[in-house]
């Protein structure tokens, strides 16, 4: 292995070629993967021939048959035919260039692929096209993705694992037909959160019903021959009433946290009205219930409140839900209701029954088969062919629809009957950033192994218990920081709360009274579930915000906070945390990441800033949002700061003034944040128009629209399941992590959001820019340290190696800080690799490298498939020569 001299200036050059587009595959895994994209990285000797045949150039033996999937399979109407083939000639040249990266790369599988994306675009974008133009759709087009996958022969899974590529490749067409803002009506990431959200339900729910019922009939000879397929009938009507409220009772954010309640109340009916024979416990003796039941006297049992205490449920809304339940067993199944304290019946013995309903005849034997055939009518006429995926079939773990393997590199796995999902998110995992503070041991602890859906409940208890008693107004402490500034500001600041997070958790249209078949009317559970988040991120602000303020004077040893305190991005981006511990905790499907960027016109970077205070000035913060503020870090660290329109580029220009040059040649500066009233004005125009995100580019005219930065790629990482850990430790000369609480007193929080040409208060005659660009490289270089050190040890490349790697990295970022514009810190990461492997002459190749990149935790295929080529500086053979240097 050669070795580099101290004083050696060597120069390694990586070259990313865009290949034309019916020959863009280079092998880099296996003969059925390849490195594809807008553009590849490419060795000469790296470089394969195409191993997938592309399309016939015309694409006549693949649009009929896909005209013969839509006509003679689903039978569509003819105007979806038409729309299909038009977006499938449309894309076709696309296709053809990335066959070798959808599917297992063969010609049959890769056009069914691309047949299902083609036919759920057309789905959702052709409805809403139709609906805008006030055309009438005819039963909604008469299919759902579940059916198109079915005729397809394909699964769910697999269906999501490719969605990306056609999202980033056919962007553009679908962007040109439907409007610029077809990533929103898409509702691709909507649709995959629904996915994981389902999976986990249905096993928190089979789970639960094991607790309380037989799964086989223990005295079938003694019953009629009906009672052997009693059992499963229940666990189905269980599921179906669980959807039913779904569908009916729940407003349209359906989050995990509701949907987990719904499970539980529905577990509360069963158990009512299930008969004793088919029980798996004795409530007299409450074995099944233990030390959480609770009793009213020696024998009796409440029933509601046992079961909150088991999972960590509250007491209130599953009250609450349980009678949404009732409302809809009596208005969709005809059943009479009556007072449980009224009725005869040995399911109600030693249970409490004040508050509880009963239904005669709801789950005998006779009418179960009935009430079943209702649910199934009724789910049909509600939801089923609403594009949206069939959520009947995750009652059956075996049916093949649900499918087999990993979502989202690393982050979500459904691996059939024995996939393990729950053990992702356990709380019993350590999880360290390396750009957060450490928290306290006694934080670390934890004797149960949780499962997703027991960690948001937990996590909700906490919200409920700790944040939710809080006024909802500045305390006494807070007010005498808003009084002590130059001025009075604290009518400015709740005024600016109230505005921000309406304009996070909007209210519904007024004249939006029903929806989708709703038995309820939807803008008042919308509202009414925006109500409630908007109080706890109030709460939740104003709590931080006194710790902040009581940290932030003990630096600077005065009261008066006003540099900070009449800060607007500063507080806009701590309201925008607090929404999103919010939206963490209940797990919303409908307002992912960033969506609290968007609404509230703060960039990636601004929102890095604060992150690590947050966490540091609320020390009952639970593990589990930690965990998703660090991850939250990272994303926005790795990729999102580096977009454009981000806010880091206004304060590189300044730190760093060479590169203004490029930066306007790019166009990254950020647009001017609007202001607040500007976001009230928008609030007032189109309040509740929509429960989905309007993207800036969506209505590039409108007045009063939000400016964000535009997402060159979708990021669909994990929706739910965050990975639970970095890589292990490195030498403290190469990495100086400093996870552990520093004693020493953090730079002042106002200098970070002071203007950027502004001196820093701190003295040292740096720009308030210079400090902020200085603290945020540092956490770039951290991040990159952890990554490069675990792609090292899956290497198993020596010291010499990583720290190789690792000055190369930080000399790239500090002399060639351009090359990050655009990209992902990854793609840099990789590049270093290779160029050290290069110059150290070992036998590395970039193939082996993307191979144990994609074994990474935070890998995704768009790192290496899709990378930002600047073809504007004359290169017209398409080539970026990515020049690294090395050492002196």
């Amino acid at each position: 292995m050669g070795s580099l001299c101290p004083k050696q200036k060597l120069t390694v050059t990586v070259t990313m070629r865009v290949l034309p587009r019916s020959v863009s595959q280079i092998d880099c895994e296996l003969p059925r993967r390849s490195l594809t994209g807008c553009c590849v990285v490419e060795t000469m000797e790296e470089v394969q021939p195409p191993v997938t045949p592309p399309i016939d150039p015309n694409g006549k033996r693949s649009e009929a048959t896909l005209l013969d999937l839509c006509e003679k399979v689903l039978s569509l109407e003819g105007s979806v035919c038409d729309e299909a083939l038009k977006l499938f000639s449309e894309t076709k040249r696309i296709l053809s260039a990335n066959m070798a990266n959808i599917g297992s790369g063969t010609r049959e599988e890769v056009e069914r692929f691309w047949f299902a994306f083609i036919l759920y675009s057309v789905k959702m974008l052709l409805t809403v096209r139709k609906q805008v133009d006030g055309q009438s759709v005819s039963g909604d087009n008469g299919f759902n993705l579940c059916q198109i996958l079915r005729a397809l022969k394909l699964n769910i899974v697999d269906f999501f694992k490719e969605l990306p590529q056609f999202v980033v490749k056919a962007g553009p067409v679908l962007c040109e037909l439907y409007g610029a803002d077809w990533e929103n009506r898409l509702q691709a990431k909507e649709l995959q959160a629904n996915f994981v959200h389902l999976s986990l339900l249905s096993k928190y729910y089979k789970r639960g019903y094991r607790e309380f019922f037989l799964t086989y009939d223990a005295n079938a000879e003694n019953t009629s021959a009906n009672s052997a397929s009693y059992l499963p009938d229940s666990y189905r009507f269980g599921w179906l009433l669980f959807l039913a409220l779904r569908n009916h009772a729940f407003s349209r954010f359906k989050d995990l946290v509701t949907c987990t309640n719904g499970l539980v109340s529905v577990l509360a009916i069963l158990i009512i009205h299930v008969p004793c024979r088919f029980r798996n416990f004795n409530i007299q003796d409450s074995s099944r219930f233990g030390k959480f039941s609770v009793k009213k006297g020696d024998k009796d049992v409440d029933l509601v409140a046992s079961l909150c205490k088991i999972y960590d449920a509250s007491e209130d809304e599953l009250r609450k839900i349980m009678d949404k339940a009732n409302n809809l067993i009596e208005t969709i199944l005809k059943k009479k209701p009556s007072p449980a304290s009224s009725c005869k019946t040995d399911t109600l013995d030693n249970i409490i029954t004040d508050g509880l309903t009963y239904f005669e005849d709801l789950l005998d034997e006779s009418s179960i088969s009935t009430s079943l055939t209702t649910l199934e009518k009724d789910y049909d006429e509600t939801v089923c062919n609403k594009g949206e995926l069939d959520e009947r079939v995750f009652i059956n773990e075996e049916d093949s629809l649900l499918g087999s393997g990993s979502l989202s590199a690393g982050a979500v796995n459904n691996a059939g009957v024995k996939r393990k999902i729950d053990s992702l998110s356990s709380p019993a995992r350590t999880f360290i950033s390396p750009l957060s503070p450490h928290k306290s041991p006694a934080a670390a602890k934890t004797t149960v192994t949780a499962t997703p859906v027991s960690t948001a409940m937990t996590t909700a208890k906490w919200l409920r218990t700790v944040i939710c008693p809080l006024p909802p107004k500045p305390s006494p402490g807070l007010e005498l920081f808003l009084k002590s500034c130059d001025r009075d500001i604290t009518n400015d600041v709740t005024r600016r709360a109230h505005v921000i997070l309406e304009a996070i958790f909007p209210n519904s249209s007024l004249g939006d009274q029903c929806a989708g078949g709703s038995l309820q009317p939807v803008n008042l559970m919308d509202d009414i579930w925006a109500q409630q988040r908007r109080l706890e991120a109030v709460k939740l602000y104003y709590r931080v915000l006194e710790a902040m303020c009581k940290a932030e004077a003990q630096i600077l040893h005065v009261n008066n906070l006003n540099s900070l305190l009449t800060n607007e991005r500063f507080h806009r981006c701590m309201l925008a945390c607090s929404a999103e511990l919010v939206l963490a905790t209940h797990k919303s499907i409908t307002m992912l990441f960033p969506a609290v960027l968007e609404r509230t016109g703060i960039t990636a970077f601004d929102l890095s800033k604060v992150i690590e205070s947050f966490i540091r000035h609320e020390d009952s913060l639970p593990r589990e949002l930690r965990r998703h503020l660090n991850s939250l870090e990272e994303r926005l660290l790795e990729s999102m700061v580096w977009e454009r329109g981000s806010s880091m580029y206004n304060s590189l220009i300044v730190a760093k003034a060479p590169l203004a040059l490029e930066i306007n040649r790019l166009g990254l500066l950020a647009e001017p944040m609007p202001s607040l009233d500007a976001i009230a004005a928008l609030i007032n125009f189109s309040e509740g128009s929509s429960n989905h995100v309007q993207k800036p580019e969506a209505c590039p005219g409108q007045n009063g629209d939000i400016k964000s930065p535009k997402r060159l790629c979708t990021d669909y990482r994990s929706i739910l399941v965050e990975r639970s850990s970095f890589a292990s430790p490195v030498k403290d000369r190469l990495l100086a992590l400093g996870n552990v609480k520093s004693k020493t007193l953090p730079p002042p929080l106002q200098s970070a959001f002071a203007t950027p040409t502004r001196p820093n208060p701190g003295g040292g005659g740096e720009t308030c820019a210079e400090t902020g660009i200085n603290i945020f490289f540092t956490k770039i270089n951290k991040l990159a340290a952890v990554r490069i050190n675990g792609m090292v040890e899956r290497l198993q490349l020596s010291q010499q190696i990583r720290e190789s790697v690792y000055r190369l990295f930080q000399r790239v970022l500090a002399q060639r800080t351009s090359l990050l514009f655009n990209r992902h810190i990854d793609q840099i990461i990789l590049c270093c690799f290779y160029g050290v492997a290069k110059i150290s002459q070992m036998s590395l190749t970039f193939r082996e490298i993307i191979y144990n990149y994609r074994k990474q935790p935070q890998c995704k295929p768009l790192v290496f498939r899709s990378v930002f080529v600047d073809s504007s500086q004359g290169r017209r053979q398409g080539v970026l020569y990515i020049t690294l240097l090395s050492f002196k």
